[in-house]
C-alpha cells in the first residue's frame, strides 16, 4: 500500500458525512458540537490523511471507517467494538478519544449494547508465528564440511605420508571434531544493528533507523524520488534502516511508539502516543542547536 493519495481518494475529496439529527446534548446545540463521525473526519482531513491511510495504519476496514465517519456504528458489531474502533481511529488522527467515548456512551444511555459471540473487531491481526533457526540444516552442513576436510587431508597424505602422520600425532582429527561441534552450536547473529554499527554510517548518505520500542506502529518510508522504501507495520521490538543519497521521507502512524536514529544520532523529539508525524531527514540532520 502506498501512502500517497490515489485519484478520487484525497482527504479533501471525501464522500459527505451523514449529519446526525439536530438535538441538544448537555445544553449545547448540535451545530456547535460536532458528531463523533464528523469530528473524526475533520481531524483526518486536517492531518492530510485519506481513508485508505487510516485503514492501513489501524487495520480497521475501509467500509467501517466510512460508516463511523457517517455516524453509523452498526457495522462495528456492537457498542463494545464500536468504542474500540472510536478509540483506535481517534488516536490515529491525533484526537483525544475520551470526550468521543463519553459522547458515544451518553447517546446510548451509558450502557453498551450486547456483543455478538463472534469477534468482529479487526483493529489487530494475529501476528504470524516466528520460526526459530533450522539447527538440523546447520548440523548437516557442519558434517559435510568435516567430511570434506577429512577427504582433503587423506588425499594430501598420499603425496606426503610423513606430514599426514605428523598431523594425526598432533591431533588433527580431534581439532576437526571440535570445529564441527562449535559450528553446530554457534548461535545466529543478532539481526538488529548495534550502536557502533549505527554510528559508523556513510558520510555521503542519509541513514535513518526506525525502531518500534514502545508498541507497534504503521510506518511509510520514501527516498528523494518518492519511491517507496517500506510501507507496513513494525511490531514492538522490530526495527528498519533506510538509506538514500539525499533524503528520507517518513510517515509514522503512532509516533509515540517509535525511536529514531538519524545519521548515527538519537532523535530526542518528544513524540506523543497516537500522534501521526510526517518527517524528512537529510545528510546534515540532526541539526545541532
Amino acid at each position: 500500500m502506498s501512502i500517497g493519495n490515489s485519484p478520487g481518494n484525497s482527504p479533501e475529496d471525501e464522500r459527505p458525512s451523514v449529519d446526525a439529527p439536530d438535538d441538544v446534548s448537555d445544553g449545547v446545540p448540535e451545530e456547535d458540537r460536532p458528531s463523533i463521525g464528523r469530528t473524526l473526519r475533520q481531524a483526518r482531513i486536517a492531518a492530510g490523511l485519506t481513508v485508505d491511510d487510516i485503514s492501513g495504519a489501524t487495520r480497521v476496514r475501509i467500509a467501517i471507517v466510512h460508516a463511523i465517519e457517517a455516524d453509523d456504528f452498526t457495522p462495528c458489531g456492537g457498542d463494545v467494538y464500536a468504542r474500540g474502533h472510536i478509540r483506535t481511529l481517534a488516536r490515529a488522527v491525533g484526537v483525544d478519544p475520551a470526550p468521543l467515548l463519553d459522547q458515544f456512551a451518553a447517546a446510548r444511555g451509558g450502557r453498551p449494547a450486547p456483543t455478538p459471540a463472534a469477534p468482529l473487531f479487526e483493529a489487530e491481526r494475529i501476528r504470524p508465528e516466528r520460526r526459530g533457526p533450522n539447527w538440523t540444516a546447520a548440523m548437516v552442513a557442519a558434517i559435510v564440511a568435516v567430511i570434506g576436510f577429512v577427504g582433503f587431508t587423506m588425499v594430501k597424505g598420499g603425496d606426503d605420508s610423513g606430514a599426514a602422520e605428523a598431523n594425526v600425532a598432533e591431533g588433527s582429527t580431534p581439532t576437526a571434531s571440535k570445529s564441527s561441534a562449535s559450528a553446530g552450536t554457534k548461535k545466529p547473529a543478532d539481526p538488529k544493528p548495534t550502536d557502533s554499527a549505527i554510528a559508523a554510517v556513510p558520510q555521503d548518505k542519509v541513514t535513518v533507523q526506525v525502531s518500534a520500542t514502545d508498541g507497534r506502529s504503521w510506518i511509510s518510508a520514501k527516498d528523494h524520488n518518492g519511491r517507496s522504501l517500506f510501507d507496513g507495520v513494525l511490531d514492538q521490538g522490530d526495527s528498519k534502516t533506510f538509506q538514500d543519497n539525499e533524503k528520507v521521507n517518513l510517515v509514522l502512524g503512532d509516533a509515540g511508539a517509535i525511536q529514531l536514529h538519524v545519521n548515527g544520532k538519537k532523535i530526542e523529539d518528544d513524540f506523543q502516543p497516537g500522534a501521526v508525524e510526517r518527517l524528512t531527514y537529510t545528510k546534515g540532520d540532526p541539526q545541532v542547536g
